[in-house]
């Protein structure tokens, strides 16, 4: 018996497996209870048994009193008897053809008892993590939906609004497990930049306003991207909204959608690989139409500022987009950089003036044409006084 002192050496094996990311957690859990279990019943049977060997009647122990003369039996059935008994007693079953005679077993068998009440709370409870574990993820999902149902109950809000909430909360619970933004920012920069440019750089040197980019632009870009997952008929970005991002649309579908008086017309649908929100980076003008998901869309998204960032590292390059965005206009036959951007608006943008510089700088007289005729002021200098013209 006190060779199973060394059975630290197998907790200690258990540990370094539970760790070892090669084996099912699960699976090496079970093992450890089941090893747990074993060991426990082994070591109460031997004990059991060495009170009745060492009893000076053999008549009156716990086995000679159902296997008279038990010593001259072969070893293998008086250890299956001792088993037998201590996982009947462990599991509270007790059939009672095997029982205590004398005071010492009697005594033994209330600490095995005892010993029982820890060893099957120990057990159920693991064995509870395991399972309910697997089953959380779901709980705290109804959970959350009740909680948003009685608040839209509670503040009478309208019912599209009910759906909204409620379809996001589904969507979230869905596609909890592709969005990798939390996983990416948990690791080092240099490995967010090869991960952001393997998933990302196929898609984004596609998109119409980045051709012929350099690939310093694109690889900057892509670092400061975030991919999002967004449910059906979610607006994007409202009518007459200043956006601080620009998405481009790795997969679904979105709608164009002008509202004239509470009456929505929709001009037409972007899908894979198309950007919307690039008017207001480039032109620092509220948006002229809403953009609202028609499917379940999946998103990067990138900051204006680093968009308008990004193209002053290189003036070629910066002249390329610009380019690039005018003649992408001018190839639409229902839209114009005039119908995209608002017109009549009471305050000046200050950063139109940066804009119309940068345009200006570049050399692009076409492109600052089309912005004058859309309607911006050439005169509104920047911070220093100096303006487009």
């Amino acid at each position: 018996m006190l060779r199973f002192w060394r059975i630290r050496r197998v907790k200690q094996f258990f540990t370094r497996l539970e760790k070892d990311i090669r084996f099912s957690y699960f699976w090496v859990r079970c093992a450890r209870l089941l090893s747990v279990t074993l060991f426990s019943v082994h070591c109460a049977g031997c004990l059991y048994y060495m009170l009745a060997d060492m009893y000076p009647h053999e008549g009156k122990t716990w086995i000679g009193a159902v296997i008279p003369n038990f010593r001259e039996t072969s070893p293998r059935i008086r250890y299956i008897s001792a088993i037998y008994w201590s996982i009947t007693t462990m599991t509270t079953v007790g059939y009672g053809d095997l029982h205590a005679v004398n005071t010492m077993e009697m005594i033994f068998i209330i600490f095995y008892m005892l010993f029982n009440l820890g060893l099957t709370a120990y057990l159920i409870g693991n064995m509870t993590n395991l399972v309910v574990e697997g089953t959380r993820r779901t709980m705290e999902f109804r959970n959350s939906i009740e909680a948003a149902s009685n608040f839209v109950c509670r503040n009478r809000l309208p019912p599209r609004l009910k759906e909204h909430i409620l379809a996001y909360m589904c969507l979230r619970f869905k596609a909890e497990s592709l969005n990798q933004h939390e996983l990416i920012e948990q690791l080092p920069k240099s490995i967010c930049k090869s991960i952001c440019q393997h998933l990302f750089f196929p898609t984004v040197e596609k998109v119409y306003l980045f051709k012929g980019v350099s690939k310093e632009i694109l690889l900057s870009l892509v670092a400061k991207m975030k991919a999002e997952y967004i449910p059906p008929r979610e607006d994007v970005i409202m009518q007459n909204e200043s956006p601080d991002d620009v998405y481009i649309i790795v997969s679904g579908e979105v709608e164009i959608i002008d509202s004239v008086i509470e009456k929505e017309r929709t001009l037409g649908t972007l899908t894979t690989g198309d950007m919307f929100g690039e008017v207001g980076a480039l032109c620092c003008r509220p948006q002229s139409f809403t953009y609202r998901t028609k499917t379940l869309t999946q998103l990067l998204s990138v900051k204006t500022n680093t968009l308008i960032e990004a193209m002053q590292i290189k003036k070629e390059d910066n002249i390329l987009i610009l380019k690039n965005f005018l003649q992408h206009f001018k190839q639409l036959k229902d839209l114009s950089i005039k119908d995209l951007m608002v017109e009549n608006v009471e305050e000046e943008d200050p950063n139109m003036a940066v804009n119309l510089l940068t345009v200006a700088s570049t050399g692009n007289a076409a492109f600052l044409e089309e912005l004058l005729r859309a309607g911006l002021d050439p005169d509104i200098g920047d911070s220093k006084g100096k303006t487009p013209l």
